[in-house]
């Protein structure tokens, strides 16, 4: 049966509908979603990461683990999908280079929709390889009341961790040489919680820990440690920041009421093999790479007394869910004549079997790819079985007898040709094929 496009007008208006009755008898919760940058599942201790993440993994004792969330393979795509619940051939961001492709006024941001639906929101963190914003009145478009954000500098200078150049409503803040960036952040969304008790609040919270220049942290014994030793000390930090703001919501009085979902943006940085380690395997591709290394990133949801503690979900989740996800939590209304893409998971967080997404779409470029539970089709009629992922993906002939990967080749590209990436937004379409021909006749000459 050809697939179907995960979600209708219909499914749209089934949510809708679903989401105000939800909202009727139980009080919003607060959101945050804290977006982790180049942070895989190799960084996650439940995971089976290498690292120790106590905190990130008290959450997932807590809550629920899906153990098979896609984002983009690089950031700005992650993102600009994550804001705009639309796969990078429809806003138009498929790659880091062409952020200014998604506007606000293209459609509304999650923030945006949460914001018109009575909730108080905050962005806290990188900013980057999106449409650029400095003022109040920009944050004001993408859905912000309040922002402070690194990615652009102040006039070129300062960093994303020490000496910090961060804009703070509309002003870039001074006299931070011996500031770490990471905490800056935190005492932002700290102070933002302590404005919005009475609630309900969103707080988009993409921390640039642990993206490179891997740097030591307040809590490094030495500041000139390299290798291994100062990026196990950005987990830690990471994970210690997590733990402050659980502390934090439980101090207000806010946690029991606070949905908490914590993600990376893409897959880990390949080059050493401990950054791309989980289970003692190393992970088959890494950011940047269409392989599952460049996509397959942790997804833990924790809202206590809805959430099942301690459950573990096979279910197929991409970033286009996000969107659809906290509306219905919110009980907001979804913008209508919009095609988004996402499936909610709220049946899930509640504890629900849900509708579970049959695909998962991921996008780099002009190169893509459909990814069941088993199998993957990319746009070039690749098939690929996924029985040992994320550690190996095994190509299948195109004249293969096999029963099921005729079955499956089928249904991907079905859902693919529903999808019609290649009649989206297509200003880069063969762009990275292009460069691939440029570098290899540079070769040959």
């Amino acid at each position: 049966m050809r697939l179907r496009l995960l979600v209708s007008s219909c499914l749209y208006a089934a949510v809708c509908l679903g989401s105000a009755a939800h909202a009727a008898d139980a009080t919003r919760p607060n959101i945050i979603l804290i977006f982790s940058d180049d942070y895989g599942i190799p960084g996650v201790g439940s995971y089976g990461s290498r690292y120790a993440t106590p905190n990130l993994d008290a959450l997932a004792k807590g809550g629920i683990r899906f153990e098979h969330c896609f984002s983009m393979p690089l950031c700005g795509p992650s993102r600009a999908v994550t804001l705009s619940g639309r796969y990078p051939f429809r806003n138009g961001v498929v790659s880091n280079g062409h952020g200014t492709a998604y506007k606000p006024g293209d459609s509304p941001s999650i923030a945006k929709l949460l914001q018109q639906s009575g909730y108080a929101t905050a962005v806290a963190g990188k900013w980057r390889q999106l449409q650029y914003f400095d003022t109040v009145e920009d944050s004001k478009a993408w859905g912000f009341d309040e922002f402070i954000v690194w990615g652009f500098g102040d006039e070129g200078k300062g960093e994303r961790y020490w000496q910090p150049s961060y804009n703070k409503n509309g002003t870039f803040l001074t006299n931070v040489d011996d500031k770490y960036g990471p905490d800056l952040l935190h005492e932002f969304v700290v102070d933002f919680i302590r404005k919005n008790q009475k609630g309900p609040f969103f707080v988009y919270y993409p921390t640039p820990l642990v993206h490179g220049p891997i740097m030591h942290t307040p809590d490094s014994p030495n500041k000139d440690g390299k290798g291994d030793q100062h990026y196990a000390e950005n987990v830690a930090y990471l994970d210690k920041l997590v733990g402050k703001l659980v502390a934090e919501l439980e101090q207000q009085g806010l946690r029991k009421n606070t949905l908490i979902v914590f993600t990376g943006d893409n897959g880990s940085v390949g080059g050493e093999e401990r950054l791309t380690m989980a289970n003692g395997r190393r992970l088959i591709g890494q950011k940047g790479t269409m392989k599952e290394g460049g996509s397959r990133v942790p997804l833990i949801v924790n809202w206590p007394g809805v959430t099942p503690a301690g459950k573990v979900l096979p279910d197929l989740v991409d970033f286009s869910d996000f969107y659809v996800t906290f509306a219905e939590v919110a009980g907001a209304r979804l913008p209508e004549g919009l095609k988004l893409d996402g499936r909610s998971f709220a049946p899930q967080i509640r504890g629900e079997k849900g509708q579970p997404r049959e695909f998962a779409f991921v996008q780099l470029h002009d190169e893509w790819y459909a990814r069941n539970q088993q199998w993957k089709l990319t746009q070039a009629g690749d098939l690929f079985s996924m029985k040992d992922a994320p550690f190996d993906e095994i190509a299948v002939a195109k004249d293969s007898p096999d029963a099921a990967a005729k079955a499956a080749r089928t249904q991907l590209q079905a859902a693919l040709d529903e999808l019609n990436p290649a009649g989206g937004k297509t200003a880069v379409k063969g762009e990275k094929s292009k460069k691939k021909a440029k570098k290899k006749a540079k070769a040959a000459a």
